[in-house]
């Protein structure tokens, strides 16, 4: 029965990490040494979560032009845009963000701000990448 129970919870892991979706983002103009990449997966709730892992990327006050704060943006199978959160740069080594929501979409973008509370993109983009 434990042999059951263990190859039962390896396939459903499998399955499930299967499910996930990853993707690069191009080298930027604006910060070329950044190197960022992001991952789409549904959970049990069938929710599209977003995992985004950055490295090198330059504090937003350090741009030309400057901002305040990196905001994520969706693009999303129906509802337009939505902004999805802060990527938050405490050093350039490696700064992450992981969002759920209930918005399907195909494409992703980050972009520099001086807001953090805006309903559509304002700021210089930094890169895209699509699923």
């Amino acid at each position: 029965m434990k042999l059951f129970n263990y190859i039962f919870v390896l396939t459903l892991f499998v399955s499930l990490a299967a499910c996930a979706t990853t993707a690069k983002f191009p080298v930027s103009t604006v910060v070329p040494a950044a190197e960022i990449s992001a991952k789409k997966s549904t959970d049990a709730n069938k929710n599209n979560t977003l995992e985004i892992t950055a490295r090198n990327l330059a504090s937003p006050d350090r741009l030309v032009p400057a901002g305040t704060n990196y905001s994520i943006w969706v693009v999303t199978k129906g509802q337009g845009t939505k902004n999805v959160g802060q990527l938050l740069v405490s050093n350039g080594d490696k700064a992450t963000f992981k969002t759920t929501t209930a918005f399907d979409f195909d494409e992703v973008f980050i972009t520099v701000e001086n807001q953090s509370d805006l309903t559509y993109p304002t700021g210089v983009e930094i890169s895209r990448t699509k699923f």
